[in-house]
């Protein structure tokens, strides 16, 4: 028996294929009843920059300066998403009555849409890739691919298309 969509994960790379992702996930949640879960992962320093910024700095005041500035990021991307959402229902779509939560947290992509995937109660995910290139993993984009090949879940992988689609996160 296939299970009801009830909750969708959209992930963002906040790109503008990622934006006319959502018009998918917008899609899916309108036919099933569902509510989606807005998700971005902001990459975490790499380890590398610790070892050229230590001998110049104290590692607990780096280490509250990134933090600092992660959450700040974090709440920028949010308050970016909320505007997004916003714009779209203007033109007509029910995107804040879709909308069941925003969530932005520091972590390596796929790690985290996988975890909020399951966090959250999702059924599915949905992602969108870059439409270029002849290789396969060019085609779906290193995240799509993982996210594919791990979870367990159903995932809709939206390319983007040839044309201009006009839909952007804005300011991101």
């Amino acid at each position: 028996m296939i299970k009801q969509i009830k909750k969708i994960l959209y992930a963002t790379d906040l790109s503008e294929n990622s934006a006319y992702a959502f018009r998918y996930a917008i899609d899916l949640a309108q036919r099933h009843d569902a509510k989606i879960v807005i998700f971005h992962a902001i990459e975490p320093v790499p380890p590398y920059v610790r070892h050229y910024v230590m001998p110049f700095e104290d590692e607990s005041e780096w280490e509250e300066k990134m933090k600092k500035e992660q959450d700040q990021t974090a709440k920028r991307i949010r308050e970016r998403l909320e505007n997004f959402c916003k714009r779209e229902s203007q033109t007509g779509i029910p995107c804040i009555d879709l909308v069941s939560k925003i969530i932005v947290k520091t972590g390596y992509p796929v790690e985290e849409i996988i975890r909020t995937a399951e966090d959250e109660e999702c059924d599915v995910i949905v992602l969108g890739t870059h439409g270029k290139g002849f290789l396969m993993e060019t085609f779906l984009g290193s995240v799509a691919r993982s996210v594919l090949d791990r979870t367990r879940k159903p995932v809709f992988i939206i390319p983007l298309p040839e044309k201009e689609t006009g839909i952007s996160v804005e300011g991101i």
